[in-house]
């Protein structure tokens, strides 16, 4: 159900992820930010995105977990040039 709130999430930033790379920040989002476990990660994610100070935070890590996977990939192509 988590993912459903990561989904959501994404869009409302309007950010568009393949399945893979979603299940990717969804492990690492719910990582960082210690849900990993909670009884209710779902709701847990939830009302951290309504949490004005969390909802930063976890657009903030976003942003950066984007620029780390771009980065890797312009890696890939000049490795491959």
């Amino acid at each position: 159900m988590s993912r459903m709130v990561l989904t959501a999430i994404l869009s409302e930033m309007q950010v568009w992820l393949n399945e893979t790379e979603k299940e990717q920040l969804h492990q690492e989002l719910l990582y960082y930010f210690g849900l990993i476990g909670a009884t209710e990660e779902c709701q847990a994610l939830e009302n951290a995105w309504k949490d004005p100070y969390n909802r930063r935070e976890i657009e903030e890590f976003i942003k950066a977990w984007l620029r780390r996977k771009r980065g890797k990939k312009e890696e890939a192509i000049a490795g491959v040039v």
